[in-house]
């Protein structure tokens, strides 16, 4: 019989996103960042090839982020609901972890499973913040995608893109649950 780790089962049973607009300070401190990053790169990861990276953002890059997504989203003619959305996700957050898609040309792992390694990534460090008992989000929208922003104002190489921004902070307010997906809805038994 394996050995079940059931508080660890509880935690995923029973884990919440916090909404980004509630998020505020106090944040982790440098220590707390690094274990949820240790956390975070802790995923399968096919020939250690290690198609991703990390960019803290912390207040004066997040309000410098906020104020440049507005001149250029104005400036390449991106809709201004778009553009408000953008400057309220960067200059609301207390502490940004962009999980950079940084994918390595290699001809034995396709770019699909890096881009899955990535992808875990994303969720390993969102649920690392919130088990260390902080609130988490994570969030994408055009600016995580849009690679002339990301080089001018991250500092992005040649085909990387920001797979997820998670925003971490004290939350205003205990989250509260969703709808889950009906697992009949999307669960197939084959037997033989």
């Amino acid at each position: 019989m394996p050995k079940k780790n059931a508080q660890a089962l509880q935690f995923l049973l029973s884990r919440r996103s916090s909404s980004h607009k509630t998020l505020t300070h106090p944040v982790p401190d440098r220590d707390g960042v690094e274990t949820i990053l240790t956390a975070g790169a802790r995923v399968p990861d096919h020939k250690m090839l290690e198609p991703f990276r990390f960019v803290v953002l912390q207040d004066a890059a997040l309000n410098r982020l906020g104020t440049a997504v507005q001149g250029y989203g104005e400036t390449t003619g991106i809709p201004q609901d778009k553009i408000d959305k953008a400057v309220f996700n960067f200059s609301n957050a207390p502490l940004g972890i962009a999980v950079v898609a940084s994918l390595k040309p290699n001809e034995a792992i396709p770019e699909v499973e890096q881009t899955l390694a990535v992808g875990a990534c994303c969720l390993s460090v969102l649920n690392a913040a919130l088990a260390s008992g902080w609130g988490a989000n994570w969030i994408t929208g055009w600016a995580a995608f849009d690679h002339p922003f990301l080089q001018a104002n991250m500092g992005l190489e040649a085909g990387e893109y920001v797979a997820g921004f998670i925003f971490v902070g004290t939350p205003k307010s205990e989250p509260t649950d969703r709808k889950r997906p009906d697992l009949t809805a999307i669960t197939t038994w084959v037997e033989t």
